[in-house]
């Protein structure tokens, strides 16, 4: 009996570890419905709009997905940190938020060809001095935990920098308003306005840190999925849908993305 429930103990802890079931579009064209990942704290990428409801270039892109796929939309707002966990343990099919193209994240999901781009930018005191990544060397830098701007100056400097990780966006850009930190590394465009909206705190651009392609991204398995989304980017590049959210937004063209 003893050898009986041990076995049923381990067989339980397997199905527990096992990582989400692959799931392809006749899968979710089935089901009726997606469950997509948005962040809402990176404006005008994704916020919360006058209704408290998620709005932004990246829940647009989302929404017009489902319309493709002739299904209905279910957002579910998720954190920096969060995004890949909750697409891994299944409580999303995909994500589309602003999540950067690179190799060490496509060791673990899948990525689409880019749909928008994103500038990472240090941002510090005006007076500061830092002006290069050498500039940072000793420095306290605060970064988005398990961003982009993360994995990049952990790569570059490591020990070099002391590196002090916030939960989400806004807590980091008050982090050097606040004095936390030296500076931090950052959305270009979002923290643009938010300094420039606060201007006693005396903070700018220091350096550009990266051009970071974004990709709706998607578990490893879902090479299904994969293939249309990838199409999906592709038509609505083409027939211009794509460029007029990005002008509605950004005030500006569709950047030149890459592809692979």
């Amino acid at each position: 009996m003893k050898h009986f429930l041990a076995a049923m103990l381990l067989a339980a802890l397997a199905m527990v570890a096992q990582p989400a079931a692959a799931q392809t579009t006749d899968e979710i064209i089935k089901k009726g419905s997606i469950n997509i990942g948005v962040l809402v704290d990176l404006p005008p990428y994704g916020i919360l709009n006058d209704k408290q409801e998620p709005d932004g270039y990246d829940i647009e892109v989302a929404n017009l997905l489902g319309k493709y796929l002739g299904v209905k939309v279910n957002l579910v707002q998720i954190t920096s940190p969060n995004r890949i966990p909750y697409l891994m343990t299944g409580k999303v099919d995909l994500i589309v938020a602003t999540l950067g193209i690179t190799p060490e994240r496509a060791k673990t999901v899948t990525f689409s060809i880019p749909y928008s781009m994103i500038d990472n930018v240090v941002f510090a005191k005006k007076d500061s001095g830092i002006k290069s990544m050498d500039d940072l060397k000793g420095k306290k830098v605060g970064v988005p935990r398990g961003s982009v701007q993360d994995v990049l100056l952990t790569a570059q400097l490591g020990s070099a920098i002391k590196l002090q990780r916030f939960d989400d966006d806004p807590s980091t850009y008050q982090a050097l308003i606040a004095g936390q930190v030296d500076a931090i590394a950052e959305t270009g465009l979002t923290g643009d306005q938010i300094y420039a909206a606060n201007p006693g705190a005396n903070v700018g651009r220091a350096f550009t840190l990266l051009r970071q392609p974004n990709g709706v991204t998607m578990r490893r398995e879902q090479w299904n999925l994969e293939k249309w989304v990838n199409t999906f980017i592709y038509f609505v590049k083409v027939n211009g849908e794509l460029d007029a959210l990005y002008k509605k937004w950004f005030k500006e063209p569709l950047p030149n993305l890459p592809v692979f």
